[in-house]
């Protein structure tokens, strides 16, 4: 592989610090493998570092012309180093590159810091008796650890949550500087003023969403969680699924619904999640008491109980899951499940009791103070209280909390309130009715659903409910009178005007507007998208 920094640079100590080069005359692996495993520790969060072989110190500064290696010792060399890596705990292999300088070949090893680390090489490789040591790197030398540098040390794998980690493979472009801007401007900081296409990168810098050496950045993982529109591309099935049994799950199992996929940044998941859960399930009913000059009101499910669940959900997800975040809706509950379960330092009956679930170590810390930010959470193990109350205060039973020894996952049951038990989801199966033609769905989607992302609010669902009732003519009044809306500007931007900018519906007068005896329609192409399906 090619290194991320000129040769030249490293010989002359630019750019990277000289405890951060070591200088090897020749191959001695027993004191190379100290350095491997010092630099990949990191103790001081430099970024690693490299070492050279083949070039001779003379006062910390590389001899010239450099001594260099014979090509015939490049593929023993090369072959012990894939040797050797295999004794370094946990299994850490550091890159390599052959290099030319000065007419000469040097072998250029670079050891990035470590993402499993602490790590252990043996005092020497070459021995029989291989006695496992943690080194660190003590100014421009290889030490062993000892005592409270020990302790440190062993404790740095508590101290780098997953989401706090670099990510060489996020690059800046996926990073979308639209979601950096919105995001700066919710919570109201300066650099919402920077010019984010062309300054990235110091934006992401001061925003501390960038690690190790200053000749090879990497972005960690919370930029791309927060600000890249498809962060599935690095932590697989980042996505929330919405499944609803009209039925219930074990009465009818083959009546089942299943909704598009939610994805995006983690903050446009929860918007969109709630977004829908709040247009189609969130049901209120009120109740009058004493004599009619009191009322009660209250809901199926309190809106702050679901999103608090949703941002918890997508929060403390184990993002190395290839499994999505799964809402299912039955007509009693709704449940969310994440795979990652709670910490272990939670034991296992406090979380039966789901009351307040106080946790040492968070997966995911960095992505809970911008969720924050957002006022989002609070990010003081307050979530699980907050449902219970929210529900307590609705007059909806607890919820209850599942999961496993092995906390692999964590399943939360929202119970629907007794009230609305019944036909609890007749409206909302009603408003996902074209699920019963998969086809047609699908073929409807692949065509809006690139005007839906870039519509704030936009309902797939709404849009879908829509689009069948315009099969005929339909002013706009009756229209959202049919779909129960009350906001004529809101339905338009974010539902109608979809459909007409996608052509696949019209007005029938196009050229008045706001006439008074202005309907909408399907278009032909619309018509045709449901004569399409039928023939799959």
């Amino acid at each position: 592989m090619l290194l991320p920094i000129n040769i030249e640079d490293l010989l002359n100590h630019r750019k990277v610090e000289s405890n951060r080069i070591e200088y090897k005359k020749g191959w001695n692996p027993v004191s190379i493998y100290h350095t491997i495993c010092a630099f990949a520790n990191d103790f001081d969060n430099l970024g690693g570092g490299y070492i050279l072989v083949g070039v001779e110190e003379e006062n910390g500064v590389a001899k010239r012309p450099v001594e260099g290696l014979l090509t015939s010792q490049l593929d023993k060399i090369q072959r012990d180093i894939l040797q050797y890596n295999q004794l370094i705990e946990p299994f850490y292999a550091p890159r390599i590159s052959v290099e030319e300088v000065d007419g000469q070949n040097v072998l250029a090893i670079w050891v990035p810091s470590g993402v499993n680390r602490p790590y252990t090489a043996p005092s020497d490789v070459t021995s029989k008796v291989k006695k496992p040591v943690f080194y660190i790197r003590y100014g421009t030398s290889s030490v062993e650890a000892k005592g409270e540098q020990l302790d440190e040390l062993r404790d740095m794998a508590n101290r780098v949550p997953f989401d706090d980690r670099g990510n060489s493979e996020i690059k800046l472009s996926d990073i979308s500087p639209l979601l950096v801007k919105d995001y700066l401007m919710k919570v109201d900081s300066k650099l919402q003023n920077e010019d984010l296409v062309n300054n990235l990168e110091d934006v992401l810098e001061q925003m501390d969403l960038l690690e190790g050496p200053v000749e090879k950045r990497c972005i960690k993982n919370v930029a791309a969680m927060m600000f890249c529109e498809h962060p599935e591309k690095f932590f697989r099935t980042t996505q929330v699924d919405i499944v609803i049994f009209p039925d219930g799950r074990e009465n009818n199992p083959d009546n089942i619904v299943e909704l598009p996929t939610i994805k995006g940044s983690v903050p446009t998941m929860i918007r969109d999640t709630m977004s829908y859960l709040r247009t189609n399930v969130i049901k209120e009913q009120i109740k009058k008491q004493f004599d009619d000059e009191h009322s009660i009101r209250y809901f199926n499910y309190p809106y702050q109980a679901l999103e608090e669940a949703v941002v918890n959900a997508l929060y403390h997800r184990n993002y190395n899951e290839r499994e999505p975040v799964e809402i299912t809706i039955e007509p009693n509950r709704i449940s969310i499940l994440n795979h990652g379960g709670p910490d272990r330092s939670i034991p296992l009956e406090e979380v039966r009791k789901a009351q307040t679930l106080r946790c040492r170590k968070y997966r995911n810390r960095r992505l809970g103070e911008f969720l924050k930010e957002l006022e989002l959470t609070e990010g003081r193990a307050t979530g699980i209280p907050t449902i219970q109350k929210k529900l307590k205060d609705n007059g909806s039973s607890p919820a209850i909390i599942e999961t496993d020894e092995n906390r692999a996952y964590f399943l939360i049951d929202i119970p629907c309130h007794p009230d609305f038990v019944k036909g609890s989801l007749s409206n909302v199966v009603s408003q996902v009715e074209l699920d019963k033609n998969e086809q047609l769905k699908q073929n409807l989607f692949q065509v809006v659903s690139q005007v839906v992302s870039q519509v704030k609010g936009a309902d797939f669902e709404l849009i879908l409910r829509t689009f069948l009732a315009l099969q005929e003519e339909m002013a706009i009044s009756r229209l959202m009178n049919v779909l129960k809306q009350s906001n004529r500007t809101r339905f338009r931007k974010t539902c109608l005007n979809i459909l007409i900018d996608t052509n696949l519906a019209t007005p029938t007068i196009p050229d008045k507007p706001n006439s008074s005896k202005q309907r909408y329609v399907l278009t032909k192409s619309g018509r045709q998208l449901i004569e399409d399906s039928k023939t799959k």
